[in-house]
């Protein structure tokens, strides 16, 4: 891979999503679809935003199977997703290239870990769960969770800044990602803590 093969497309510009090579393989293509999040980051301006709500949309079901299962999920879209990226920057022969989405999907499924608590915990049997997945509230707490990980993957404070520029491969696709969901999801629980209190007054 060459130098210019290393730098990240200008994500303040269109960019055409690069093409699987000719004559990849089955398990490439898989791969490569995942690692565009289903088709999520295909669209040629601000992928990553819609990558983000593509990873929204298949979290909020997975929320409903509890707080283990999705973070297992979690914890495997991760681990699964060093590899996932790394292979898909390999396949278009850029480095992070933005419309790899999958670091997206696991960071925004970081972000909802604290609601899926919630709604484990909280509302504890399955039947309460599902009923309070209906309610109003918490379709207000979802884009909440949403816009402060885009934020902090936009923003890129340290340490996220770092990990974008210093590590390098599929775990340097996925870090910045990973520590941008977790700073969201801290502050999203700040946030929600500081609401309860205040409705319980």
């Amino acid at each position: 891979m060459t130098d210019q093969h290393l730098s990240k497309p200008d994500i303040r510009q269109a960019n055409d999503c690069p093409p699987l090579p000719i004559g990849a393989s089955m398990l490439d293509r898989m791969v490569y679809w995942l690692g565009l999040g289903l088709g999520s980051g295909l669209p040629r301006r601000a992928p990553g935003t819609w990558g983000t709500v593509g990873g929204l949309i298949v979290g909020v079901p997975l929320m409903s199977l509890g707080f283990v299962p999705f973070l297992i999920l979690t914890i495997l879209s991760c681990l699964v997703g060093v590899w996932i990226c790394g292979r898909t920057s390999e396949l278009m022969q850029v480095h992070d290239d933005p419309h790899i989405v999958w670091d997206e999907w696991a960071g925004m499924w970081i972000t909802l870990l604290p609601l899926s608590y919630i709604l484990s915990y909280v509302f504890p049997t399955s039947e309460n769960t599902l009923s309070i997945m209906m309610l109003p509230m918490f379709w207000g707490w979802l884009p909440t969770a949403f816009i402060l990980f885009r934020v902090f993957d936009i923003l890129k404070p340290p340490p996220i800044g770092w990990a974008d520029k210093k590590v390098a491969g599929g775990l340097g696709v996925m870090l910045d990602d990973i520590i941008a969901g977790i700073m969201a999801a801290v502050i999203w629980l700040i946030i929600y803590i500081i609401v309860m209190m205040f409705m319980s007054f």
